[in-house]
């Protein structure tokens, strides 16, 4: 009842109130992006959402221009010399997801849930597949960011979003949300590069973004 009849207008209600009271710090993050370095304010990429159907999300731009726009970080020959000065910043702080709220408001996403996939990375939808975990809006954060974040592997990855939609509740997204808090302002898990890949024969540990 709670996921189907009063989840959505929850979001809608506190997002709305955070986007004006966090207006301020949007325009002015807004501002530095510009003047960092030249391109857009807002990096637009094609992201997996409810049921599979792609959507547009939104972030602060944290990277140059040059940098390629959907290949996973981990995939790039020293990603380093892509991140911008303010970019460094805001992905540390996890300030850069902040106009996600704007796709919170237009339903493609939820406060808390599974966190969007790229469009290419077969594995990590693959492997949500087989918990459910696809049925449900993508989040801002979510039981995988608030038990490991950057530093899970795609199946431990996965295998929490499944347990997260089993057991979605106020509850279960009261204590996502305060639990984010501190691993936003203790940097936990963060890791450059994304989440631990699924192991191969043959291969060494991997990442995804």
């Amino acid at each position: 009842m709670y996921e189907r009849y009063i989840k959505r207008g929850l979001d809608f209600c506190l997002c709305l109130a955070a986007t004006v009271l966090l207006s301020p710090l949007l325009l002015a993050l807004a501002l530095a992006v510009k003047l960092d370095s030249p391109g857009p304010v807002f990096f637009r990429q094609k992201r997996v959402g409810r049921n599979c159907r792609n959507f547009t999300m939104l972030k602060f731009r944290t990277m140059l221009t040059d940098a390629p726009h959907d290949v996973p970080t981990h995939l790039l020959q020293d990603p380093e010399q892509y991140i911008s000065r303010v970019g460094r910043v805001l992905r540390r702080t996890s300030l850069d997801e902040l106009p996600q709220l704007f796709n919170i408001l237009a339903g493609q996403m939820a406060i808390v849930g599974p966190r969007p996939a790229l469009w290419n990375q077969f594995d990590l939808i693959e492997q949500r597949e087989l918990y459910g975990a696809n049925s449900v809006r993508p989040g801002l954060t979510g039981l995988a960011q608030i038990s490991g974040r950057d530093e899970l592997e795609i199946p431990k990855k996965a295998a929490l979003d499944g347990e997260y939609v089993r057991s979605i509740s106020f509850v279960t997204d009261l204590r996502c949300i305060v639990a984010t808090f501190g691993s936003v302002l203790g940097h936990k898990g963060v890791v450059e590069g994304g989440t631990g890949a699924i192991r191969r024969r043959g291969e060494g540990e991997g990442s995804e973004s």
